[in-house]
């Protein structure tokens, strides 16, 4: 009797905190001031939580012109309650970049703080994305 309680209230637990994670599935939309009074820049996040792993892409972020960019995937995702991170790498016309991506989820608001090596050390900014409805 006392094995099968256990194992119920370890059940019960685990599904509670299953359902304390941060609903981060979804389509992200970020915009920051563009550089030196230019239009803003619109970066896309789409993200899907399995657990704690994190999957999805991000579009944009480099502040460039021209043809539209294309979706880079996320890698290192994970989910821990409403805390999530994630990696970017992308090459560039200077050589390969990472970005390390931090955050919390806030109901339709994703709050990150992203880090890449500058020239000068990290380089870290702090954005806003929120949830879209489209």
């Amino acid at each position: 009797m006392t094995k099968k309680l256990l194992f119920v209230v370890t059940i019960a637990l685990v599904a509670a905190f299953s359902l304390l994670a941060a609903d981060v599935t979804g389509k992200w939309v970020a915009e920051q001031p563009g550089r030196n009074g230019g239009p803003p820049r619109q970066t896309t996040f789409d993200l899907k939580a399995d657990g704690s792993a994190l999957t999805g892409s991000m579009t944009g972020g480099m502040g460039r012109g021209g043809a539209a960019p294309a979706a880079i995937a996320i890698s290192d995702g994970k989910v821990d309650g409403d805390k999530v991170s994630f990696t970017v790498k992308r090459e560039t016309p200077n050589g390969a970049m990472e970005q390390k991506y931090t955050g919390t989820v806030s109901g339709d608001e994703l709050n990150l703080t992203t880090t890449r090596q500058g020239p000068d050390g990290p380089v870290e900014m702090k954005m806003t994305a929120k949830r879209s409805k489209t």
